[in-house]
């Protein structure tokens, strides 16, 4: 092979898009750097939760809020968490080129989240007629956790959306392109992680006092 057969064949387009990158790509360090800064928020968040409440001395809610129900969140919980499996089916499918994988996946997780965002509606519904943001302490938290966390989860499933397009119109998705599926799937297991604290701070320690 000549030196300008090399050259052509090292340059091509099959080439350059097959190539892997040395390292961790920089959408995977943004990602990951983002991902550890909203972290540091929640946990903040929930840090004053806990202040509060230990420095409140009383019932825990206060000022006759009820303890809060379990069977929604745990509906919830149950709809959330086993979501992140069909993410990871999707990204190991198109790890081996298999783009009806990557679209079943998201899809599924597309619609477990709308299910879990469903419930959260229905959860305020009722919780609002019994205290709101502006009530205490306990209500400005419990609001700004859970819907900063709700917030999160509909701007997950806005990317989980536009892959799924992308793949659909026939993006450039296969074995060696699916950074963008690897920068979503830890986003999302971010916010599944973050939901499981939610529920174990918010919802099951008010019953253990």
């Amino acid at each position: 092979m000549s030196t300008r057969d090399g050259i052509a064949a090292a340059t091509s387009t099959e080439a350059l898009t097959t190539e892997l990158p040395a390292g961790r790509s920089l959408g995977w360090w943004g990602m990951v750097m983002f991902v550890a800064t909203e972290a540091t928020l929640f946990a903040c968040l929930i840090g004053s939760y806990f202040y509060l409440r230990f420095q409140h001395g009383g019932p825990w809610p206060p000022d006759g809020i009820a303890k809060p129900a379990l069977l929604r969140p745990l509906m919830m919980t149950a709809v959330l968490l086993p979501s992140s499996i069909p993410v990871v089916w999707a990204e190991r499918g198109i790890r081996r080129g298999q783009r009806w994988r990557l679209r079943t996946g998201l899809a599924a997780t597309l619609v477990l989240g709308v299910t879990f965002l469903v419930l959260v509606a229905t959860e305020y519904a009722e919780t609002l007629r019994e205290f709101t943001m502006t009530t205490n302490a306990y209500g400005s938290l419990f609001y700004v956790i859970t819907g900063f966390h709700g917030f999160h989860v509909f701007v997950g499933l806005t990317m989980i959306s536009w892959l799924l397009v992308a793949s659909l119109r026939g993006g450039s998705f296969g074995a060696h392109r699916h950074d963008r599926v690897r920068n979503v799937a830890i986003y999302w297991h971010f916010v599944d992680v973050v939901w499981a604290a939610i529920v174990f701070s918010l919802y099951l320690t008010p019953r253990l006092s």
